[in-house]
């Protein structure tokens, strides 16, 4: 019998994207969302909410922060209760909770990591905070039974998303692979129409997207978007049980762990 694990959205604040970024003729308010993964070999987060930033940045966004002490408290929890901490990408308002973390592992791509460090990237101080231990990932892992990492890039290059089996169905923590539900769903029915064996033209998608419907996900859920992306149709087949390219398995973590060092940066 497959053993139940629990997923909880977190109210981690928000931010103001100016209308120049947002593609429209006024700003827009979007959430910033982490989630916890509660699973037999642990507790999981996947992102951490807003850091601290320079004043350029504050104005830039004008954040509202929630701290992640709250959230978690609201869910009974404390960071020491966190076994795994996951972020989609580096920027401030996915990694600003990190330094709460001192010594738990922090599970990123080396691609990203190494953008992160490169400078103009994101804040220094909340990537090689005090304490940080990084595993890095070079693409797809399973990282408990029925967790999966699967590299999502295009926000940034080293994005990546979490799968999580549940016994009612696959969940994916997309994190901002899409701004919107909206965004997933269009390039969802762009694959299907290909698969479908439609002639040309019909719309691009990314690549990664045949990767994650091959998991037949039930719910898809985003960081700023608080819709949740359900399939039409869902099929009541049984689910489908992906090959992983690669296996970090719980215990341990055994994947490159690297220490601290400081730099300098911005970004959202």
């Amino acid at each position: 019998m497959e053993k139940q694990v629990a997923v909880r959205r977190l109210d981690l604040g928000y931010i103001v994207r100016p209308a120049a970024e947002a593609g429209t003729d006024r700003p827009r308010v979007e959430p910033v969302l982490g989630y916890l993964v509660r699973h037999e070999h642990g507790l999981l987060l996947f992102d951490t909410g807003i850091g601290a930033v320079d004043p350029a940045t504050e104005s830039h966004y004008r954040p509202r922060r929630r701290p992640l002490e709250a959230a978690l408290a609201d869910a009974g929890l404390t960071p020491a209760d966190v076994s795994v901490v996951v972020n989609c990408h580096l920027h401030f308002d996915h990694c600003g909770g990190n330094p709460l973390f001192n010594g738990t592992p922090i599970v990123v791509q080396t691609t990203e990591l190494a953008a992160a460090r490169g400078g103009g990237y994101t804040m220094d101080a909340l990537v090689d905070c005090p304490g940080a231990t990084y595993r890095e990932l070079t693409g797809e892992a399973e990282l408990w039974p029925g967790v999966w990492i699967i590299p999502t890039p295009g926000h940034t290059e080293g994005h990546q998303s979490l799968v999580i089996r549940q016994a009612d169905g696959t969940v994916v923590l997309a994190g901002q692979a899409h701004d919107f539900a909206s965004d997933f769903a269009s390039e969802h029915m762009a694959h299907r129409a290909t698969q479908d064996g439609l002639e040309p033209p019909l719309p691009a998608y990314r690549p990664w997207m045949e990767r994650l419907t091959a998991f037949d996900p039930r719910r898809v859920l985003f960081a700023h978007d608080s819709s949740v992306w359900e399939p039409s149709v869902p099929d009541q087949a049984a689910h489908p049980t992906p090959t992983p390219m690669s296996s970090c398995r719980a215990t341990g973590l055994p994947l490159t762990d690297t220490g601290t060092e400081q730099r300098n940066s911005r970004e959202r």
